[in-house]
């Protein structure tokens, strides 16, 4: 499996949200076989809807499956709680993790959980959420819920 041309796919929507004024984090999930279902971007900002993670966006873009074990989910970044109970809910079987340096997300739990996941530990893909996060602390801090923004 080629996992550094399927995290390309992702990077392009992270590249794509964070030129929208978006979080920079995107997604893609493809099928056993490396065939891309779905792919999209947080665009909580972008739409105002705090549901949209990039995770989020790339599933629901997929269209219905009638098992996910066999899936690939990879995304610019660990996966926060939500999307990480995405993944288990839907016994998503990997998971590329472009970088986990900007936020850890929960790879331990995941992992716990049987699910096999591969960190690329990307210089892009880190640069690019470093740079979001110098600009848009506040933004940044809202999406992983950590905003004392009252």
């Amino acid at each position: 499996m080629n996992y550094t041309n399927m995290l390309a796919v992702a990077f392009a929507e992270a590249q794509a949200g964070f030129d929208e004024g978006g979080v920079p984090v995107g997604a893609a999930l493809f099928d056993a076989h490396g065939n891309l279902l779905g792919r999209g971007r947080n665009r909580r900002v972008q739409d105002n809807d705090p549901s949209i993670h990039g995770e989020t966006d790339a599933f629901r873009k997929a269209g219905r499956q009638t098992n996910y074990r066999d899936k690939i989910l990879v995304t610019t970044l660990a996966p926060c709680w939500y999307c990480s109970g995405l993944i288990r809910q839907f016994n998503i079987g990997t998971v590329v993790v472009g970088e986990s340096v900007n936020f850890e997300g929960h790879l331990d739990w995941l992992k716990d959980a049987g699910v096999h996941i591969v960190e690329m530990n990307d210089a892009d893909c880190t640069a690019l959420m470093r740079r979001f996060i110098e600009q848009s602390p506040q933004i940044w801090f809202e999406d992983i819920g950590e905003c004392d923004c009252t």
